[in-house]
């Protein structure tokens, strides 16, 4: 692995603003999957495909999620989400920068610690962010894998709009 690759990833994210993906997440073996918009910085639509049709959204450090069939939306902060790892390009940016590299066949891996350690995933070919692995403050861990549909779309102005409680 050479350092030219993590330049090559950092000069990809800076010129990144926007990504469209699906995903599959992991959490303490339960699989839940969905589609994401993100734009940066600190935004994050995703719609899960599952039976509650729930709806997680992200705007300016608030977090809801929405079960749209029961028509229940539950706020957190959002100091508490692995999200934010990915949210936020600068933090994204240390995380490349500063984490130890590892050279698997069709993955680069970058791991770094801070308060919790996380693990975030490259494709060698692309150099598209793949994913991460972390473990959350109540000891979950939670293996996050995407697909990236498209770069730097733009989104309507209310996409990220946080639900009114109700």
């Amino acid at each position: 692995m050479s350092a030219n690759q993590k330049d090559q990833i950092v000069t990809q994210l800076k010129n990144l603003n926007s990504l469209e993906f699906t995903f599959k997440q992991l959490v303490n073996e339960k699989l839940e999957e969905g589609s994401c918009l993100l734009e940066f910085p600190g935004k994050l639509k995703c719609e899960y495909f599952d039976n509650k049709q729930k709806e997680l959204i992200i705007n300016d450090k608030r977090l809801a999620i929405t079960q749209k069939r029961y028509n229940k939306t539950y706020y957190y902060p959002i100091s508490k989400s692995p999200f934010l790892n990915i949210l936020y390009k600068d933090k994204l940016l240390e995380i490349v920068k500063s984490g130890k590299l590892q050279l698997g066949e069709q993955l680069i891996k970058l791991i770094y610690s801070s308060e919790n350690e996380i693990t975030v995933f490259f494709d060698i070919k692309t150099l598209n962010l793949k994913g991460w692995e972390i473990i959350d403050q109540y000891n979950n861990n939670i293996n996050f894998s995407l697909n990236i549909i498209s770069k730097n779309d733009t989104y309507k102005k209310d996409t990220f709009k946080i639900p009114k409680i109700n």
